[in-house]
């Protein structure tokens, strides 16, 4: 297998006529290693992926692979290889066919394809089937077909658009577990473009938050999760509740900040300059008690309860908040169970509650 190449993204933007599809980015993807690239539909995530591939001309800026920059270079010539979303299988060729198509092009004699693409199908557990046609495979074993074609031309990063979104819920999860193990025994780079933060947490050493053709946060699994760089990916990764208001007073490292409804909280970090601030609160940390320090609690109204096995959700309205979101554990709640429309007192930590930043511009 090739050496696993590090990616660099240079100020790269994509324009379609009079829309700008990204933003000039800059990102560094070390070598070897998973990352997803996150968001919403349209956030700019599979524009960046294709060029990289060389599938989609780069507007402006630079890509390099390595030592390499394949700006210009076509797809052919970049050393990378792509998985796309719907597998592209040919459904007239069996497995063997389908694995080795790329070397076909590329003028290796029957033998010496045929004896690689079974190496590959010996690697993705499939060698059993190598005669078998797509339509006599499950979905997960079309993926599986669809990425030793992929690997077959031992690239140095592998660009995956959306690869498990076909696949039924338990599927993905086995999948997921495939791919990382995989792109561990292969050590190669690899970028996989996914909505789902679920998938990206469970599979990236990288993860890279986009929104409107911007990169808003690109950190470790956890320093997303665990401190987001912008209100943005506070709530797309759906862990904290985020909390807009006007700076009222700054004492030390300490900002608090005032709501529309007269709510005031307080939160650690600097605030922006322009007076407005968001701060984010953890929903798992937030307690349900009385001891409501000055800023860190507020009573709120239940506005909907959901039952989730392990935990509870509680969504809370109150002190010029609309939707406040508590995470209990089952024991918790049901040690003192609550209904629609009660009354709550809610509290948390200090450390807690953070302030987050602005949006690159």
């Amino acid at each position: 297998m090739s050496k696993a190449a590090e990616i660099d993204i240079v100020s790269v933007s994509k324009v379609y006529g009079t829309t700008t599809a990204v933003h000039a980015i800059s990102l560094k993807i070390p070598a070897g290693s998973y990352c997803c690239l996150l968001g919403p539909s349209g956030c700019g995530k599979t524009s960046t992926l294709r060029m990289i591939a060389g599938h989609e001309s780069i507007s402006s800026g630079d890509v390099r692979l390595g030592n390499i920059v394949v700006t210009d270079l076509p797809a052919a010539k970049r050393g990378t290889a792509m998985m796309f979303q719907s597998y592209a299988l040919f459904p007239h060729l069996d497995l063997i066919d389908n694995v080795a198509f790329s070397l076909k092009m590329k003028g290796f004699d029957k033998q010496a394809r045929r004896t690689k693409a079974l190496d590959m199908l010996k690697l993705m557990q499939l060698e059993p089937y190598a005669t078998r046609h797509p339509a006599q495979l499950s979905g997960g074993q079309q993926q599986r077909v669809a990425l030793a074609r992929a690997l077959i031309t031992e690239p140095e990063a592998l660009l995956l658009d959306e690869p498990l979104s076909a696949l039924d819920p338990f599927l993905k999860i086995r999948m997921r577990a495939e791919l990382k193990k995989l792109q561990a025994l292969l050590g190669i780079t690899f970028v996989h473009v996914t909505h789902s933060q679920e998938e990206a947490m469970a599979l990236a050493d990288i993860i890279v938050v986009m929104n409107e053709g911007r990169i808003e946060q690109a950190a470790a699994p956890r320093a997303v999760f665990e401190k987001p760089a912008t209100a943005f990916v506070a709530r797309f990764m759906g862990d904290h509740n985020v909390i807009s208001g006007r700076l009222k007073e700054r004492a030390g490292d300490l900002v608090t900040l005032e709501v529309v409804g007269g709510g005031t909280f307080t939160a650690k970090g600097q605030g922006s300059a322009e007076g407005l601030v968001d701060i984010a609160i953890r929903t798992d940390r937030v307690r349900v008690d009385k001891t409501l320090a000055h800023g860190l609690g507020f009573t709120g109204i239940i506005s909907n309860i959901e039952y989730r096995g392990g935990s509870v959700k509680i969504s809370v309205t109150g002190a010029g908040i609309e939707d406040f979101t508590v995470h209990l554990s089952d024991v918790d709640f049901f040690t003192n169970p609550s209904k629609v429309g009660d009354a709550i007192p809610l509290s948390w930590d200090a450390a807690d509650a953070i302030v987050l930043g602005q949006a690159a511009n």
